[in-house]
């Protein structure tokens, strides 16, 4: 019994101290948001190049423990509780990863198992990756505004063939294009460029230089968004600063009479040429991406040209022009961006075109309104098949200002003075004789107006005698027919009346008639007129009438009343009277 009772002691002991070390040391938490590294103590050592472990080796574990409540012998184990990887809305995550296969020659891409920049990239939410392994990067998503499209250009796998777009694991610009919207792609496996669709303005203004104009940023109401798509235009703004930098160098291809707008003379006091121009362009680059486009996207290009009679002209021209949306990606990829497109396409043609139209006008033309706006229609009209053939739709080209040689122009004003004074001269003249004209008119109008009137009172006179006529004729017609109408009513009345006067006595001739032919045929059945009058006689008696015979004898007065000479009338009075007495 002692030894029972000692075993159950020890094992009671042993599982009590056991609870208490696996809740009390083993046991720990992990909140929300957060994961637990391990890393063991004990195990195989990691072979060379491994910084993480797996299952049975000593070191870091590669895969962690998320949230809620975990036990490890901390004799065994290390832990170390880290918040999880948070991708923002609007975010995409980049992960390195430290562990894995080398990549192959030539690729920088990592796969599933692979060490190096994961082609896959993480959306938004929350993920437990082990940081001592895998770097994550958290960068803008790629988003398009509204009113642009983003044309892709692939940086990894073979090239594609010259002149062709990329497709499936080739490195160039993809044909499809992105439309306006957000889009989770890897920023180290494509490159997105925004360009404007819709119409922009190339503007050459003479010795001002020039500008191109492009369409600005759509307000949206979502302000992750709106963050987003500015990120996205102040990028491409960067892109062309550079690109107007580099090709188009901002300062030396401007012509002597076009100098640089500099700030105040004492910012530039001790300052080297090389400084200053270095100051000058970081001024343009601060205004550009503040939206001044015209601070770095000036053109030192302005039309000038002779014309057929020898004079040199200049012209401040607007072309307004359009890239076609489904042929964004083919312009861009064989020209580059906009400023590319504008630098190598547009503006050469603007300029080369201006030049031979314009030399085939005389001075004058460009002065003369009719003249100048034929050479915009033809200047517009070139200018669309030229372009055209390059997928770039001009709308229009607008001549604002022309510069002709004083030499010329004075002359010509002088001249043109001249003719509109003459013009204003006839044209007073015309103008009295006209007045004169519309005097004559007016008194014409006048006289016309009583002439009209008189006539008027005539064509009223007469309409009303007529009307009287016609009243009259009608009234009288009405009179005739209503006693037309009196008359037959009358004869209609008369023969109603005859007709049923006939028919009344033809009516008393029939019933009386057939009253005696009833009668006689009456008489007839009972063979004798007096039998036939005692039942009648007897039909009208009372049914309540009494007869009371009293005899008194021979000789009386009853029984002598038909010698009494009273008749069949004296014995129904009597017996009339006898019926009646009730009724009183």
């Amino acid at each position: 019994m002692k030894l029972a009772k000692l075993i159950s002691t020890t094992v009671l002991v042993i599982v009590l101290g056991y609870l208490f070390w696996h809740w009390g040391f083993e046991r720990f938490y992990v909140e929300p948001g957060y994961m637990a590294i391990l890393t063991a103590k004990i195990g195989d050592p990691l072979p060379p190049g491994q910084i993480l472990a797996n299952e049975g080796q000593k070191g870091i574990r590669e895969s962690v423990l998320g949230e809620g409540r975990h036990f490890y012998n901390p004799i065994l184990y290390d832990h170390e509780i880290v918040p999880m990887t948070l991708i923002p809305p609007g975010k995409v995550g980049i992960v390195t990863s430290k562990v894995g296969q080398e990549l192959p020659q030539g690729e920088f891409l990592a796969g599933e198992g692979e060490k190096g920049i994961w082609r896959k990239v993480l959306s938004p939410g929350k993920y437990r990756i082990n940081p001592y392994g895998y770097r994550i990067d958290i960068v803008d998503a790629i988003s398009i505004p509204i009113g642009y499209a983003g044309v892709i250009t692939s940086l990894s796998g073979n090239s594609a063939p010259e002149g062709d777009f990329a497709g499936p694991n080739q490195k160039g610009v993809r044909k499809d294009i992105l439309q306006p919207g957000l889009y989770f792609l890897n920023p180290r496996e494509f490159k997105a460029d925004v360009v404007e669709i819709g119409v922009n303005q190339v503007s050459l203004l003479g010795k001002d230089g020039g500008e191109v104009i492009t369409k600005g940023q759509m307000v949206t109401q979502n302000a992750p968004m709106q963050e987003l798509q500015q990120n996205v235009l102040r990028e491409q703004k960067m892109k062309r600063f550079d690109y107007l930098k580099k090709s188009a160098d901002l300062f030396s291809s401007r012509s002597a009479d076009q100098p640089i707008q500099r700030g105040p003379d004492k910012a530039y006091e001790g300052r080297t040429a090389e400084s200053q121009e270095k100051a000058d362009l970081e001024r343009i680059k601060k205004e550009y991406l503040q939206g001044n486009s015209m601070a770095a996207m000036g053109l030192s290009q302005f039309v000038e040209f002779p014309s057929r009679d020898g004079f040199n002209i200049r012209l401040d021209m607007t072309v307004e022009f359009e890239l076609e949306p489904d042929q964004i990606a083919w312009i861009f990829r064989k020209y580059g961006d906009l400023p590319a497109v504008v630098d190598k396409i547009i503006m050469p043609q603007i300029t080369s075109i201006s030049r031979n139209k314009g030399s085939e006008y005389r001075a004058k033309d460009f002065i003369v309104g009719e003249g100048r706006e034929k050479f915009q229609n033809d200047l517009t009209k070139a200018l669309q098949k030229t372009l055209g053939s390059k997928n770039i739709i001009i709308h229009n080209a607008l001549i604002r200002h022309v510069e002709v040689p004083m030499q010329i122009l004075d002359p010509i004003q002088q001249a043109s003075i001249a003719v509109e004074q003459d013009l204003t001269n006839k044209e007073r003249q015309n103008t009295a004789k006209k007045l004169a004209e519309l005097n004559t008119e007016i008194t014409l109008i006048d006289q016309r107006r009583e002439q009209v009137a008189e006539e008027t009172k005539k064509i009223k006179a007469e309409i009303g005698a007529d009307q009287e006529k016609q009243v009259a004729t009608i009234a009288a017609e009405a009179i005739k027919r209503v006693a037309e109408i009196q008359k037959e009513t009358r004869k209609i009345e008369a023969d109603t009346v005859r007709i049923r006067s006939r028919a009344d006595a033809d009516a008393i001739k029939m019933v009386e008639g057939e009253k005696a032919a009833g009668l006689q045929l009456k008489a007839t059945a009972f063979g004798d007129p007096v039998a036939y009058s005692m039942w009648e006689f007897a039909s009208a008696l009372n049914e309540d009438v009494k007869i009371n015979i009293l005899h008194a004898g021979e000789g009386t007065l009853w029984t002598d009343l038909e010698k009494a000479n009273m008749g069949e009338m004296g014995g129904a009075a009597i017996i009339q009277q006898t019926r009646e007495k009730p009724k009183k």
